[in-house]
């Protein structure tokens, strides 16, 4: 396991894109790629949540959550207050469609007593819609290989839950893809077979699962796992973590690392 990076407040949204991993720095409202070990910043964001993914011709999608608005390269793409505009806007993932799937968390978390949350798609048109309602927690999603399911990680609930994907991006046919008793994952990425790596802060592990909750791999991590993404080729796993123990250190200090893993 290498150390990659040190001094990051709060790194969550790790995506690997065009040979480079980039990720947010939501404690320094920073949307940072890595350029052969070295960060450079490319730009910077008020307010968090917020989390990046591109659309299919290569166009960066931010996803401003306080703010519960859609921008692409730098402007606005779609408009989600009509949907929610009162609680926190979580994550993003988009599939080769071009339809962008977003969640919002349904409460004021962490202060807010918990509620369900909510995933909304925005089209290729920029049209916006819910499609789905009454997940616990919602969080890190992805979008299979084969563009024909969405998986959220439900961290309230313990599990991954997965939908059929539409043409137009409905969501249908939900279901439990993997109970994870005991676990709360956060961000998540699909490897080529399928099957999901999960990263969870109280665990303090990234992990492995296929469909049904069969565990084939499990990294102990230094500090709570926030998220993570796999390299094009799957023999690297990027992992971002922080001292999660403490509030005022996570957001206000700089205990934020993030590890490179070897995989078979």
């Amino acid at each position: 396991m290498l150390e990659v990076l040190t001094g990051i407040v709060m790194g969550e949204s790790a995506r690997w894109h065009e040979g480079q991993l980039w990720f947010c720095d939501w404690g320094a409202g920073e949307v940072i790629r890595v350029d052969d070990s070295s960060p450079s910043v490319v730009f910077g964001v008020n307010g968090m949540p917020f989390c990046i993914d591109w659309l299919p011709g290569g166009d960066l999608l931010l996803l401003d959550g306080p703010r519960a608005r859609l921008l692409r390269a730098g402007n606005l793409y779609a408009d989600l207050s009509g949907i929610d505009g009162s609680h926190p806007w979580n994550d993003i993932t988009v599939d080769s469609r071009g339809n962008a799937f977003v969640n919002n968390i349904g409460y004021d978390f962490p202060s807010g007593p918990p509620a369900p949350g909510l995933i909304a798609v925005v089209t290729p048109s920029g049209a916006v819609r819910q499609v789905a309602d009454g997940l616990e927690f919602p969080n890190g999603m992805a979008v299979t290989p084969d563009d024909r399911t969405l998986i959220v990680a439900e961290s309230h609930a313990s599990r991954l839950t997965a939908f059929d994907i539409a043409d137009d991006g409905s969501l249908t046919n939900r279901r439990v893809w993997a109970d994870l008793p005991g676990v709360a994952p956060d961000g998540i990425c699909v490897d080529q077979s399928g099957a999901v790596w999960y990263a969870a802060v109280p665990n303090q592990h990234c992990a492995r699962v296929r469909e049904g909750g069969e565990v084939l791999t499990t990294i102990p991590l230094p500090d709570g796992a926030f998220d993570c993404a796999l390299t094009d080729d799957e023999k690297t796993l990027y992992a971002l973590t922080a001292d999660y123990s403490n509030p005022a250190a996570m957001f206000g200090g700089r205990t934020g690392r993030l590890f490179a893993i070897p995989l078979p």
